[in-house]
């Protein structure tokens, strides 16, 4: 074949196309396309690159086996490299993966997901604090016979060691929600797996958790639904499994988890269905309440019919795991056939009453003397018992509240406005009874510990005891007088009061003078005498020869507190003090107990989650000498013989009423069977004003006053 070319001086006009020849070799030369031997082949060959240098060869040199490793490697990795579509194979295979690539692809995950989970592992730590709602518990309060009084807090929770839990109660647990607890990792593959999958694919996250899972979720995490929740739970979980005991995890759970009945805490639970601590449980009750674990609002009886059948059905279910388990024998098993059935509701507490009042005053007493900051008494977990009796307190109420009837049937209209305050001390310090008010909901303060009004000639035994003590002074530099009970005074009404000097005068210039009720004399009339019939002048002039100062430390040490003094006047010696119902009853005790007063206290014992609180209990001292104290005493016997002459003569009773000159208290204070109380009757109208109006006959006669009525009802005297 010929081809044509275009014409040329340095080309024939035909060439005949030929085959390069082996041996030609050499480069064309690139302007003219001739070979280096001049002739024109090389126009008819394509030009070629010479090949680019590899990235190893271009590398420093490296070991022989470096270098074989790094070819094996990248050979590997050729292979394993995807070649779509594989020419070997047919149809859908040609698309498809090789078995090499899916086990690189497995590998490649297992090792990633291995490093990503090593990583979150080692960055999750254990959280310090605790879940506060989570650990926050109630305070419990108990008569005190140790019956349960009262309870306060939002989290009805209290913690038990988990050796106070029965092995039964623990083994039920164990049974229905993680059998295998004591020997996982804290986690269940399977189980994570199924709640993911409900948590992606169903939109809930119930079952897949053990008992470790669940006791972070109670006390470090929210309760929020999501897969990161999930995953942050699994982590704690492995971790606090490495960190702490089984025993303690298990301990947490079982004080930390939801129960129904607004309660938290197997103890509370045992409480709230079966009206029992949780030490007295059986296996079967056990049972139920491990259910509740799965669901307290489809497993509570109380609720629905449906509940009580699905109650029913888990229980023995959980029976029969374990005896499965091995944790209950078959013939044990074989014994609760019949359905544990509980209480309707939960045992409540008379709160919002008088207890609440209790409660006030035992809290208040437990910081004090347990030297407790508000902010930890009220995470809560105490067992605060007191000094309350149950039976003296509903005596003391019944009293009064049948004093209220009373008075609304003979003035309505002041019996609005009338108050009572009473309260019952043993001579030991104990706080028997208080009454505060009528409802601690619509009225928050406590009467019997309150100082609203003064004393009164009640207080006259304080001072007679002082004059007893300390002795009397006619003069101001000499010695003291001795005064005993049979010492004359003045008894006659509207008689000056008079100091060393001469008449007293008060900052107006006008001489004072004392008066006696309905301004009745007595004329000269011995001390004891004076205080059996309450005589009010003789008192008021023995104040200033005793000394007032000397009157107030001796009311001081036998139980009224310096708070409720005012002005060191004459009027002292008649009661201007206003002291509560509970120190007024507290002084009298004083003398009952041979003049040893031992402060006021109403808790006996605490505890907290079962461990002892220590306690600074209040120690008996020597307040006056046991002779004055029974001078005292002795007065105060004919006292209230004389005011009720038909008293059994065999009863050990002293006591004496108390009035005020403005009319604005009546009091009744006494002692019998070694308890001392007292009750005071006043008028206020909170709605205008905290000052005390006129009893106006309100609260009875001298003679047969409420306080009287109140006090005889509480302490069972006719």
């Amino acid at each position: 074949m010929q081809l044509k070319v275009p014409a040329s001086p340095n080309a024939d006009e035909t060439m005949m196309l030929r085959a390069v020849e082996p041996a030609a070799t050499g480069r064309a030369d690139p302007r003219s396309g001739t070979a280096p031997d001049g002739s024109g082949r090389g126009r008819s060959r394509r030009r070629r690159k010479a090949p680019r240098a590899s990235a190893l060869s271009r590398l420093p040199a490296a070991p022989p086996g470096l270098t074989r490793l790094v070819t094996r490697l990248a050979s590997d990795a050729r292979r394993l490299r995807p070649r779509y579509p594989h020419a070997d194979r047919a149809g859908w295979r040609r698309w498809a993966p090789s078995w090499r690539q899916w086990l690189g692809a497995a590998l490649a995950f297992t090792g990633l997901s291995v490093v990503l989970l090593g990583s979150a592992y080692a960055a999750t730590d254990i959280p310090e604090n605790l879940n506060s709602y989570a650990t926050q518990q109630d305070n419990v309060y108990f008569w005190s016979d140790g019956t349960p009084m009262a309870r306060t807090g939002w989290v009805r929770r209290q913690a038990m060691p988990l050796d106070d839990i029965p092995e039964d109660v623990r083994d039920a647990v164990l049974a229905a929600e993680n059998a295998s607890f004591y020997s996982d990792p804290g986690i269940s593959l399977s189980g994570l797996a199924r709640a993911l999958w409900r948590t992606v694919g169903q939109g809930d996250t119930q079952g897949g958790s053990t008992i470790t899972q669940q006791y972070v979720k109670n006390v470090y995490l929210s309760q929020d639904r999501s897969v990161g929740r999930k995953f942050t739970e699994a982590m704690l979980a492995l971790k606090l499994d490495n960190q702490m005991s089984k025993d303690d995890i298990l301990e947490g759970y079982l004080n930390t988890s939801w129960f129904g009945r607004g309660t938290y805490g197997i103890q509370r639970a045992a409480q709230a269905y079966y009206g029992k601590d949780v030490g007295d449980l059986d296996v079967s009750e056990a049972a139920f309440l491990a259910s509740l674990l799965k669901g307290a609002g489809l497993y509570d009886p109380a609720l629905s019919e449906a509940n009580h059948d699905r109650a029913v059905e888990r229980w023995s279910w959980i029976l029969d795991r374990m005896a499965e388990t091995g944790t209950l024998s078959k013939a044990e098993r074989a014994r609760y056939t019949k359905f544990p059935e509980p209480l309707k509701r939960a045992p409540g507490f008379d709160t919002g009453k008088q207890s609440d009042y209790l409660v006030e005053l035992a809290a208040r007493y437990t910081k004090k003397a347990a030297h407790l900051p508000d902010k930890e008494f009220d995470f809560g977990g105490f067992q605060i018992y007191t000094t309350f009796d149950r039976k003296q307190e509903s005596a003391l109420t019944e009293a009064v509240a049948e004093a209220r009837k009373q008075a609304r049937r003979t003035d309505a209209a002041k019996a609005k406005s009338l108050h009572f305050g009473a309260s019952s001390v043993a001579t030991d310090g104990r706080i028997l009874a208080v009454h505060g008010g009528p409802d601690h909901r619509t009225q928050g303060y406590n009467e019997s510990n309150a100082t609203t009004v003064p004393a009164g000639s009640a207080f006259l035994p304080f001072v007679y005891a002082a004059a007893l003590e300390n002795g009397v002074h006619k003069t101001r530099d000499g010695a003291a007088t001795e005064v005993t009970p049979q010492t004359l005074y003045d008894g006659d009404d509207g008689i000056a009061v008079r100091t060393p000097e001469g008449p007293y005068w008060d900052r107006g210039g006008k001489q004072v003078t004392s008066h006696n009720d309905g301004k009745k004399s007595y004329g000269r009339i011995g001390l004891g005498r004076a205080l059996a019939l309450s005589v009010n002048t003789p008192f008021m002039q023995l104040g200033m020869d005793t000394g007032l100062d000397q009157v107030r430390d001796t009311a001081q040490r036998a139980g009224l507190l310096p708070s409720s003094f005012g002005p060191q006047v004459p009027a002292m010696s008649l009661g201007s003090a206003t002291p509560s119902a509970i120190r007024m009853a507290s002084g009298y005790a004083t003398f009952a107990a041979a003049g040893k007063h031992v402060e006021p206290y109403s808790v006996s014992r605490i505890t907290r989650n079962g461990s002892g609180i220590a306690l600074t209990k209040p120690a008996s001292r020597r307040a006056v000498k046991a002779s004055v104290a029974a001078a005292v005493q002795s007065a105060l016997t004919d006292a209230f013989r004389t005011a009720r002459p038909g008293a059994d003569p065999a009863a050990t009773v002293a006591g004496k009423a108390g009035t005020t000159q403005n009319d604005t208290a009546a009091w009744y204070v006494g002692t019998a069977h070694s308890v001392s109380t007292a009750v005071v009757a006043y008028r206020i109208d909170l709605g205008k004003s905290l000052e005390p109006l006129p009893l106006k006959g309100i609260a009875g006669s001298p003679g047969n006053s409420v306080p009287y009525r109140i006090w005889s009802g509480a302490r069972g005297i006719g």
